[in-house]
């Protein structure tokens, strides 16, 4: 029995406030018995009715109102609720003192929502919906309360016992066991409960804010993995500090506690004063962490932790709000690592991530507003949708309104809102009240799924010197829907590659205005056109800078247009979406033209564009190598082809069979032709590095380009590019080349990688976030040994069902990288994923419904491959238990 949708059309306002919440837990593994009492009242202009508390998987122990015990005939209890009736209440006085006990068996919690173990140490994940795994309450996100949470457990196996706020006492206990007090005096929701107990290593620091206070810093876990922590020490206190500086937001309490856990759903937790981590965002060093994995740290830690005001303080009225902390905070920490590391690169790194899979998600069956309209499973709208393209709406405010523009915004929101539970139409008040001006069209970035097409065509009239831009938006998904409000910034160069001012330009066009010194036009319409007069010829027009708007732009450049804003844009996002352009449509012409027989994979030949703009980055990165004042990592990207997720959205039906032939030997052949550039800028950037590991962004991004050069290289057959990546191997430097030199050989050069792979088991057995590496790498480039070899791996002694990062490496490299196994021909890559989520919906359905994500797009792809999936998926649908695994089957089966 599946459950029905839930609508934001429903919403209702709680019948009753919580004053005062008090917890009391006392842990053992399998019957833990949590004391839960609560005092509430009606809230205002409310009348009485019965008392809905959910809860589920609990066991009822007693129930006291105003200290008398309730009969088994005062209340009712569902599968869900706790009912206690009307007339039950009516006879007590208000306001009412609830004291429930419930036991739960934490040991037995493998779907890790509520209160659980994780390798012996409770843990909790209350967000969205799992504190009514804990006890029974009003779990909804605008009741807020104060907390106090008493632990009690035995001292000898949980030493450390932790929860939300500050410590207030600690106590020894007679009979081996002690308990700690914690208050949190922030009202807050149950979503953002946590508490945590075992034993753990801590690490501490302090930061002092701008407000004088100190603050004790504190991360815990395993004693062993402590040196690991030093990363996401520096980068809390770099958060706070920023966090300061740019919006002025200050920490509120006396500690600040983050617990790193090895069995987690997320990537981590922002409860109030107590974060928990998936360890994978906490343990990073330069031996076990690629600059991937510490940049990940860096930016999940600043996430959660600006999440203190955008999401705790401020916090949502209902979950269909989700975005207005999500997507905001996501803002937040891109822009907080734009300015830690390289904003130019950031920006490339969150577009290609956008571009290959929010865009998927959103062409797709899921498909979403930012702003959901219903939903049967919370847990399935955490989303890319939710929070990446959420992220990407709330930087047009900023590209509206300038950055000076956003922070009045910002702060009229918290000045406003501070303590409530509040909806993405105050957070939109608060922008257009700041500022004055009228932003009511943002409202329709929230209520359309579907990204949106902008198609450009410019024309020039030679006789009044004139440009005409004619712009045409219209989305896909929501074809009858109300024109969004899109900025375009804009430039255009000459032919000398001099940039043309357009204030010289005689338009007099509203919708084209400066903000913060660039050009923005305005498209309100869902057709509009630009004029610029007394402008030259020569002109070539940058359209849709920095990724001004999340839209795919349909505008057709000739190949000379693209190499002169490849050379001479000054925008670096639009250089590299320049260069990315062109290796994209010479890909798909090449595709095309094997679907049409024209040629075979033997006869991929990359286009002269292609090959003289890789060869100019080349060239340039050799000469300059020793220049400091480069990005390196800009050009790492640009030599990079578009991810094959981002081609495959080009196509409809997607020819994958043929694609999987193309790509692969289009990457072959820019391998072949540049083999000696690729194989001079390994040399030169790995002559620029010291030995000594640096996290700083001149030394990732020369790390990157040298590894880039090393794929290249790798994939042009050179023998000599695999001594080079053995080599690297084998110095064991740091986790970056290492890891750099096993994919590369592994994807081309898999019978050589072996005995590295097996070296590399050996050295990191006993390291469960390194061990997923070597998991991930064998299922996600593994050829030779076809699905039996990745089914081997679900065998192996060291992989756990019950750890989702493990099941990640496996089932979702699998998917997202092992193309050529998981779409063989006979579909069986198809079935067996399926399978796989159907064992893992009975452990883990949170984890199990984003594992069953790759074969939902089955529409998009040819006839044969259609029948294969849609026969799996109507297999799953008569199968599955969780209404997790059930919604986004279902969605993916509608007509």
């Amino acid at each position: 029995m599946h459950a029905e949708a839930k609508w934001l059309k429903d919403y209702q306002p709680p019948v009753f406030e919580v004053m005062d919440l008090k917890l009391r837990f006392e842990l053992a593994p399998t019957s833990t018995v949590v004391t839960n009492s609560l005092c509430c009242q009606l809230a205002n202009g409310q009348v009485l009715s019965d008392m809905l508390l959910d809860g589920e998987c609990l066991t009822l122990v007693s129930i006291r109102l105003n200290d008398q015990l309730l009969a088994s005939s005062d209340y009712r209890v569902t599968d869900t609720q706790l009912i206690i009736h009307q007339a039950t209440l009516a006879q007590a006085v208000a306001p009412y003192q609830l004291d429930i006990v419930t036991e739960i068996n934490p040991q037995a919690n493998t779907a890790l929502e509520g209160l659980y173990l994780s390798s012996g140490r409770f843990c909790t994940q209350c967000e969205a919906e799992g504190f009514r795994k804990i006890t029974y309450f009003f779990d909804r996100p605008d009741v807020l309360t104060t907390y106090q949470t008493t632990v009690i457990a035995d001292k000898a196996k949980y030493p450390t016992l932790l929860a939300n706020g500050n410590l207030v006492s600690q106590t020894d206990l007679p009979d081996g066991r002690h308990q700690a007090v914690w208050v949190d005096p922030h009202k807050k929701p149950c979503y953002l409960f946590a508490l945590v107990a075992g034993e753990f290593g801590c690490l501490t620091d302090h930061y002092t804010t701008a407000e004088g206070r100190e603050v004790l810093l504190e991360i815990y876990t395993e004693p062993r993995h402590l040196a690991k922590c030093r990363h996401a020490m520096d980068s809390l206190i770099a958060s706070m500090k920023w966090d300061e500086q740019r919006f002025g937001l200050s920490y509120d309490l006396d500690r600040y506690m983050i617990v790193a856990v090895d069995d987690f759903n997320m990537g981590a937790m922002e409860n109030k004063g107590l974060n928990v981590f998936n360890s994978k965002f906490v343990l990073a060093d330069a031996d076990s962490a690629t600059d991937i994995d510490s940049e990940g740290v860096e930016a999940v830690i600043a996430h959660e932790y600006f999440h203190n005001w955008t999401g705790n303080r401020v916090t949502c009225r209902d979950w269909f709000q989700l975005t207005l902390k999500e997507g905001l905070t996501v803002f937040r920490d891109q822009e907080f690592t734009a300015d830690m590391l390289s904003a130019p690169v950031k920006r490339i790194e969150d577009v290609r991530r956008l571009r290959s899979h929010q865009f998927a998600e959103d062409a797709g069956p899921m498909a979403h507003p930012i702003q959901p309209q219903s939903y049967i499973e919370m847990n399935n709208f955490y989303t890319l949708t939710v929070y990446e393209k959420g992220a990407e709406v709330v930087r047009l405010y900023q590209t509206l309104l300038g950055r000076d523009g956003f922070r009045k915004g910002m702060d009229l929101y918290f000045q406003r809102h501070d303590g409530q539970a509040v909806t993405v139409d105050d957070f939109r008040l608060a922008m257009t009240d700041a500022n004055g001006r009228n932003l009511t069209q943002m409202q329709a970035w929230y209520q359309q799924a579907g990204t949106p097409k902008v198609a450009v065509k410019i024309t020039y009239q030679p006789e009044q010197q004139a440009w005409l831009l004619d712009f045409e938006q219209h989305n896909p998904k929501a074809p009858k829907a109300d024109p969004l409000l899109i900025p375009i910034k804009l430039a255009a160069f000459d032919g000398q590659g001099r940039a043309w001012s357009l204030a010289t330009c005689a338009n007099d066009d509203a919708a084209l205005t400066q903000v913060a010194g660039e050009w923005v036009y305005l498209l309100t319409e869902a057709t509009q056109t630009l004029r610029v007069t007394g402008a030259p010829a020569d002109l070539v027009w940058s359209l849709l800078r920095d990724f001004s708007a999340p839209v795919i732009l349909d505008y057709a450049m000739t190949p000379a247009d693209r190499l002169h804003l490849a050379k001479f844009d000054t925008d670096p996002f639009n250089r590299w979406e320049m260069v990315q352009q062109l290796l994209l449509a010479d890909l798909i012409s090449q595709v095309q033209q094997h679907e049409a027989h024209q040629l075979d994979s033997q006869q991929v030949r990359p286009a002269e564009a292609v090959v003289t703009v890789l060869k100019t980055l080349l060239t340039e990165a050799i000469t300059d190598s020793t220049r400091t004042d480069v990005d390196w990592a800009w050009y790492g990207y640009a030599l990079s082809l578009p991810d094959i997720g981002y081609v495959i959205e080009q196509f409809e039906p997607v020819p994958i069979a043929t694609l999987l032939q193309v790509y692969p030997a289009y990457q072959r052949a820019l391998g072949v032709a540049l083999a000696d550039l690729w194989q001079q800028t390994y040399h030169t950037q790995t002559a620029q590095l010291s030995t000594d590991y640096a996290y700083n962004a001149q030394a990732i991004g020369r790390r990157l380009l040298k590894n880039r050069a090393l794929q290249a290289w790798l994939a042009s057959g050179d023998a000599a590019a695999v001594t080079a990546a053995q080599a690297q191997y084998q110095r064991q430097a740091h986790m970056t080349d290492v890891s750099a030199s096993l994919q590369g050989l592994m994807q081309w050069h898999e019978a050589e990688s072996e005995p590295l792979m097996q070296d590399f088991y050996q050295r990191w057995a006993d390291q469960p976030l390194v061990l997923d590496k070597w998991f991930a790498w064998q299922a996600g480039y593994g050829k030779v040994q076809g699905l039996s070899g990745v089914q081997r791996l679900l065998e192996h002694p060291a992989f756990s069902w019950t750890n989702p990062n493990r099941v990640r490496s496996v089932l979702g490299s699998f998917a997202r990288l092992n193309l050529a196994l998981f779409h063989q021909t006979d579909g069986a890559g198809y079935q067996w994923l399926a399978d796989q989520v159907l064992r893992l919906d009975a452990i883990n359905p949170q984890v199990a419904a984003r594992m069953v994500v790759p074969l939902i797009q089955w529409r998009r792809y040819q006839p044969q491959q259609q029948a294969q999936m849609r026969q799996v998926l109507q297999d799953l649908h008569t199968k599955i238990a969780s209404k997790d695994v059930f919604e986004i089957v279902s969605k993916a089966l509608e007509k």
